[in-house]
């Protein structure tokens, strides 16, 4: 009976451990996203859209209850057109987004009607990777190129034919 005990013991104590040491080496969360120079202004990728290095970025989470600011991070993109923004910590109770800034292009600085993508910055969702995904956001050409009526026919062959 006493090895019983003992066991059981054991088996609590080493549970304990595992769960202390998972939450110790417990990573923090992060936003990762893309940013593009759309050549069409159409406001969505197509194959002509280009990533935009040097684009800046801002990371912001407002209370859910009265839309006080929680925390912000700016962050600029990479060659490819993708940052990572770090969350200092678990944003359950707030609401997310990544927002455009900046575009280091003169010709290719307009802004989207919708500048924002809604991110949820939680443990408590089921993702195990500590990476969160936000939608693609970008900036548009100041015109649009030659080249944006083709792929437009592409994409929406039915609205393109004539009646």
């Amino acid at each position: 009976m006493a090895k019983n005990v003992s066991i059981v013991a054991l088996v609590v104590a080493l549970s304990c451990f595992c769960s202390l040491a998972y939450a110790t080496t417990k990573s923090n969360l992060f936003v990762e996203g893309r940013v593009y120079c759309d050549p069409c202004r159409v406001q969505f990728e197509t194959r002509l859209s280009v990533p935009l290095e040097g684009a800046v970025v801002a990371l912001e989470c407002r209370g859910r209850e009265n839309g006080t600011l929680a925390y912000t991070l700016q962050g600029k993109t990479d060659k490819n057109g993708i940052y990572s923004l770090p969350a200092d910590e678990d944003m359950e109770e707030q609401i997310c987004e990544v927002r455009t800034v900046s575009s280091p292009k003169a010709n290719c600085n307009e802004h989207f009607d919708f500048e924002r993508a809604r991110v949820l910055l939680t443990y408590n969702n089921g993702v195990k990777s500590m990476a969160r995904y936000a939608n693609p956001l970008g900036f548009m050409q100041k015109e649009s190129v030659t080249e944006c009526e083709q792929v437009l026919k592409e994409l929406f062959p039915e609205e393109t034919e004539e009646v």
